[in-house]
């Protein structure tokens, strides 16, 4: 294996982050590159992303950014490629070109999902041209995920992602239960498990014995005489796509129950699905028909100071999700010393419940609607498991700290042959889905957390 004189002593790590897209529409997971990339950069690390302009699957325009000419920001640069022929499938064959001749310039090649043309294209050209790569799949392999499109995806699986995941210097999973329940198509992978990252709030002072503060007033855009006129009830918040892999439907019965049994709360359900309008259109009408209405806003899609707003007033972030690989709102509740009520089907919630930073429910009406029950009873528990949660995030879930365990894992592969390298910061590296975990040499605690997203959006 031979690299170039970015692997001496004299020049800094050169890493390719490859991504389908960066945009909004796409959510957590798409975004985390770009949180990653800041962090790496204030490393030394050299970071290029190479992207597409795509922006949705459906009717919206592209990206309005400068194409094929590096665009620099927060000490990294991206490169965006026009998204074509086929937007809803990510396809470029301008990025193609471009990573087939400047590869070389590169150490490591980072590339995030499977099944899109963009990234398998470039798992192909990266292992041809002999750039280690790593690949995170994004939760693309969970059983449940792989039942969606099925037949296409065992084909495509097979055909190409197969001896992708088999060239793979590392399979990049972000917690240990998506690395225990990947399906590999057959390949021997070595895998390292690496949590999502947060940025907390430039208002957080950070001090992990304090006991997390809770604003009193909500968000000006969050406008509902019922909730402004008693904060002093509970306020539930449920922030991500609204998407049916969520546990919406398990979720706003559950609520209707505990209005039924006299609980008071509010409830604020942020977040939107443009590549789905009509469940999004059928979740808010089956909420305004119902006696939940009332105690319920609607906000949309939220981001910047409204979001850090939203995270730090809620007394409780709910996610019952039927499978999600990280879950990165639980994450980012977390750090601002937000408990979490999350299904056991969102992959870090031994995390949680290890740190005490929330509570765990099953993906049925019954066990949510007794955690919620419990999480509202009791104030003081709240306040005490915001304050767990803060505490573990703050330790374990922070760029930085991400950052660094991420440029050990790229130097110990740009170092070594990517079938030889010795991955040093996994929790466990797994062979074929069956087999028994490998030895890894410095095991690291705690591994965290996801994504937002789910594989019908990358392609």
């Amino acid at each position: 294996m031979t690299f170039n004189s970015a692997n001496s002593a004299h020049h800094p790590l050169r890493i390719l982050q490859i991504v389908p897209s960066i945009s909004l529409i796409y959510g957590g997971p798409s975004q985390m590159v770009l949180g990653l990339s800041a962090a790496l950069a204030n490393l030394g690390v050299e970071v290029t992303i190479i992207t597409t302009d795509a922006n949705g699957d459906e009717d919206q325009s592209p990206l309005e950014v400068t194409l094929q000419e590096p665009i620099s920001q927060d000490g990294y640069e991206i490169i965006y490629f026009p998204c074509a022929p086929w937007r809803r499938y990510k396809f470029s064959w301008q990025l193609w070109q471009w990573l087939w001749h400047n590869s070389h310039h590169y150490d490591v090649a980072h590339i995030h999902a499977l099944f899109s043309p963009v990234s398998t294209g470039s798992a192909t050209i990266a292992r041809l041209r002999h750039l280690p790569y790593i690949l995170r799949p994004l939760g693309t392999l969970d059983p449940i995920d792989l039942q969606k499109k099925k037949y296409l995806k065992q084909i495509y699986g097979w055909l190409w992602e197969r001896s992708n995941l088999q060239g793979a210097a590392a399979v990049h999973f972000t917690s240990q239960q998506e690395a225990a329940t990947a399906h590999r198509f057959g390949a021997k992978t070595k895998d390292v498990v690496l949590p999502l990252g947060v940025k907390p709030p430039f208002n957080l002072d950070i001090l992990a014995d304090l006991t997390p503060e809770k604003v009193s007033v909500i968000p000006a855009f969050v406008t509902n005489s019922s909730v402004t006129n008693s904060r002093e009830n509970p306020l539930i918040l449920f922030l991500s796509r609204l998407d049916r892999k969520k546990g919406l439907d398990l979720l706003i019965p559950a609520l209707e129950d505990l209005l039924a049994e006299g609980w008071k709360f509010h409830f604020v359900l942020a977040g939107t699905n443009p590549q789905d309008q009509r469940y999004e259109a059928q979740i808010k009408t089956q909420i305004t028909n119902s006696p939940l209405g009332k105690s319920t806003i609607i906000t949309g899609f939220v981001t910047g100071q409204y979001k850090q707003q939203l995270l730090q007033q809620a007394d409780i972030l709910v996610l019952p999700s039927y499978y999600e690989n990280f879950g990165i709102a639980v994450a980012e509740a977390m750090i601002v010393g937000t408990a979490v009520v999350i299904s056991d089907q969102v992959h870090i919630w031994q995390e949680v419940a290890s740190a005490e930073a929330g509570w765990i429910c099953r993906c049925d009406r019954s066990s949510l609607t007794a955690q919620l029950r419990a999480a509202l009873g009791n104030e003081l528990e709240r306040q005490q498991r915001g304050k767990n949660a803060q505490r573990y995030a703050w330790q374990n879930y922070r760029w930085e700290a991400i950052a660094q365990r991420t440029q050990q894992l790229y130097q110990n592969l740009a170092q070594h042959s990517p079938r030889e390298a010795t991955l040093e910061i996994g929790e466990s590296i797994y062979g074929t889905r069956g087999l028994s975990p490998l030895p890894v040499e410095q095991p690291i605690k705690n591994p965290p957390p996801e994504e937002e997203r789910d594989i019908d959006h990358l392609i």
